[in-house]
């Protein structure tokens, strides 16, 4: 039985996060990006020999560039997205010719993943991320202003919305707003408000079809340059999977990423299997979307979200919450095998435990850049996945 190759996400020489903290983990590998280079930027092949190095001198590879961003020029179309298209088929070529074959990347307009509480305490004491629909109509409706917001809302939503922003303080607004616009992976871009509203003016002429449409262009460029640098591309699902602040998403539900795989019929245009994002909403079918896709599953990230009656959610243990985390690893298990059997070279899928908890020692320690990717907590999430896959493969 091929066992899945574990990994962390790693935020390069600044992660309070060391290399030498993901070995003893037990990691094999991490998840990284050039986090230096700005979106659009081509990454040059001298930075990614030297990150390469830094990886093996911990004994550790390089699993997966998470992520290569997509510039919103490139998803809109406008701007400099020729010159950002071939600044990314260069990143291409030079991860490839470095033996970096999995590159992971989103389409989700403007706003990265969304959150509306970074430290949510649970009845153990242990901080986890949340996310509330009330409060983001807080931000939705009273701090960005956006104009048709309260369409997309409830009446009891917008009367709780009110009531809670009426008791902030100007601080608790400014908190709570950097919260929400300004947790990018890897990096801050420090943006405003305005700086937000400004991105989403250029959406105004980009109606869902349209940003398909976009991606679709995106991948026709793309895909062809992966398949000669022996490179394969993984979609990750919106985080949460569902239209925010009026903006399509168009990698929310296994229909979406059917129509993503079959742009361009490829193994190299493939999906990175995030069980959480996923997870947040009732009809996606984890087992099933792993029984269906799992040939074009390129990478994984494998958490789960609890989710909530009134529409919220946050990031349950790993073994607990919405996923069904045993059909989970027991389909992808038997993905694998399918793939050795039939000769692939991409038998072994490499995962990581992603979002864990703040608990332990990390709850006195100062908060990180990226919430999410504590140490401890992911360490749990690792051992737990670890110990579940093991345990399967010698039954199955």
């Amino acid at each position: 039985m091929v066992l899945m190759r574990e990994s962390m996400r790693w935020f390069g020489p600044d992660d309070p996060v060391s290399l030498r903290d993901i070995r003893q983990c037990g990691c094999q590998g991490v998840m990284t990006a050039l986090h230096q280079f700005s979106y659009g930027e081509a990454w040059p092949i001298e930075a990614i020999r030297s990150r390469k190095a830094k990886l093996e001198s911990h004994e550790l590879k390089w699993l997966a560039a998470e992520s290569v961003p997509i510039s919103e020029d490139i998803k809109t179309r406008t701007g400099d997205f020729k010159k950002h298209l071939e600044n990314y088929k260069a990143t291409i070529c030079n991860l490839g010719a470095e033996g970096i074959d999995t590159v992971i990347y989103n389409f989700m307009p403007v706003l990265d993943w969304v959150r509306t509480d970074m430290a949510y305490a649970l009845e153990d004491g242990a901080q986890t991320l949340y996310y509330d629909p009330v409060k983001f109509a807080i931000f939705d409706i009273y701090i960005l202003g956006r104009r048709t917001a309260e369409a997309d809302y409830s009446k009891e939503q917008i009367a709780k919305a009110s009531t809670i922003y009426k008791g902030m303080s100007l601080g608790d607004k400014d908190k709570f707003t950097q919260t929400i616009i300004d947790v990018f992976p890897g990096r801050q871009f420090g943006y405003s408000i305005d700086d937000i509203r400004t991105m989403l003016q250029r959406y105004h002429s980009v109606p869902r079809k349209q940003l398909y449409e976009h991606l679709r262009l995106f991948l026709e460029e793309i895909i062809p340059v992966c398949e000669a640098s022996g490179v394969r591309m993984a979609i990750h699902p919106d985080d949460p999977p569902w239209s925010l602040v009026g903006l399509p998403r168009i990698a929310s539900t296994e229909s979406d990423l059917c129509n993503v795989i079959g742009v361009v019929d490829s193994p190299s245009n493939g999906i990175c299997l995030c069980a959480g994002s996923l997870s947040c909403r009732e009809d996606n079918d984890l087992p099933g979307i792993v029984d269906r896709l799992g040939h074009r599953i390129n990478a994984l990230h494998l958490r789960s979200t609890q989710r909530q009656t009134d529409g919220s959610f946050y990031e349950a243990t790993h073994l607990d919450g919405s996923v069904d985390m045993v059909s989970v690893v027991t389909g992808i298990l038997k993905e694998q095998t399918r793939r050795q059997e039939e000769g692939r070279k991409d038998a072994q899928l490499a995962f990581r435990p992603d979002h864990g908890r703040v608990m332990l020692d990390d709850l006195g320690k100062p908060p990180l850049v990226t919430p999410g990717y504590t140490c401890i907590g992911r360490l749990r999430g690792l051992s737990e996945i670890r110990g579940l896959q093991r345990g399967l493969a010698a039954i199955l």
